[in-house]
């Protein structure tokens, strides 16, 4: 769950070899699909915000260096508030919750659940009277993403009333405020002065969000329950699989594509993770795909794309 949150260029820049754009959808597609398994095995073992905190901090802090040699300015103090309000929003809350989450609900559940921050976005500003009215296509997306979500986070399989069911029906609730969190954060981040470099913008919200996930870590007495030789082996590679892969390759080649395609085709990533994630923890995890969660998927993913597509067909009339 890693996106650029700063505005960015999107204007075609030459256009790169066909082989380089193939690869960049490829690794959007298939590495931040896989993202949600990989958090579900390493949160097996690993408290949910120590390894939020340890994920966040050594990815922003390689990311920060790499760019600070590489010439990048260095950012100024309102650029790290606005860095600290970002990124707790996005990776302190929003993704914070969905690690949290993760520890009883199945990852291609959460991955469809997160899946609505689109529809979230194209609805906040116009309730908020701070954007038109949605084209109705997004207008139809945002009703029948929230059903899809209604019949998914309502449905607890038969276990309604046990202990189970509780942590399930919450987890669920958990990573729909997660996508809540991460929308309102995606939203204030084209307000507030973060650097211009899109690059070293998110690497300062996930420093920003590593001290944070670490608090809420203390707070949640994650810390005391926290011991290295303890961890499973494939916790420590699912957790540097998210650092290295999930937050630098990833969010790289979304870089990449909005530079050189546009934004609609980029932004596909959005209805194509669920389905990855979905097949994934089916294969990998043997995650049960119940009718109910067959059914929101189809809702949620329909959803997605005529949002995208709305938001589309408005900008071709403006």
């Amino acid at each position: 769950m890693t996106a650029p949150t700063s505005p960015i260029s999107t204007a075609p820049s030459p256009t790169p070899p066909r082989s380089a754009l193939l690869l960049a959808f490829a690794t959007l597609y298939v590495v931040w699909g896989s993202t949600y398994l990989a958090i579900r095995i390493a949160v097996a073992s690993l408290p949910p915000f120590v390894m939020g905190a340890l994920r966040f901090g050594g990815a922003g802090g390689v990311l920060y260096v790499f760019l600070r040699l590489r010439g990048v300015p260095r950012p100024s103090p309102r650029n790290w508030g606005a860095a600290f309000l970002v990124g707790g929003l996005l990776l302190g809350v929003g993704n914070g919750l969905v690690c949290w989450a993760e520890q009883w609900v199945p990852s291609g559940q959460a991955a469809l659940i997160v899946a609505t921050v689109p529809l979230w976005m194209t609805a906040l500003p116009w309730l908020a009277r701070r954007a038109p009215r949605p084209h109705s296509a997004a207008l139809a997306g945002v009703v029948l993403g929230l059903a899809g979500v209604a019949t998914l986070v309502g449905g607890l399989s038969g276990a309604r009333g046990t202990v189970a069911g509780a942590a399930l029906f919450g987890g669920r609730v958990g990573v729909l405020l997660a996508s809540f969190s991460w929308a309102v954060g995606s939203l204030w981040s084209r307000r507030l002065p973060l650097p211009k470099e899109t690059v070293m913008a998110t690497a300062m919200e996930m420093l920003a969000a590593s001290p944070l996930m670490a608090v809420f870590a203390l707070a949640r007495g994650e810390w005391g329950h926290f011991h290295p030789a303890a961890v499973t082996p494939g916790a420590w590679i699912a957790l540097s699989y998210l650092g290295v892969f999930g937050s630098l390759a990833g969010f790289g080649s979304y870089v990449f594509l909005l530079k050189h395609t546009t934004p609609a085709r980029a932004s596909t990533y959005a209805f194509v993770n669920p389905l990855v994630a979905v097949f994934l923890g089916t294969v990998l995890a043997g995650e049960a795909i119940g009718a109910r969660t067959g059914v929101a998927a189809l809702l949620i993913v329909s959803a997605v794309a005529a949002v995208i597509w709305g938001s589309g067909a408005r900008r071709t009339a403006a």
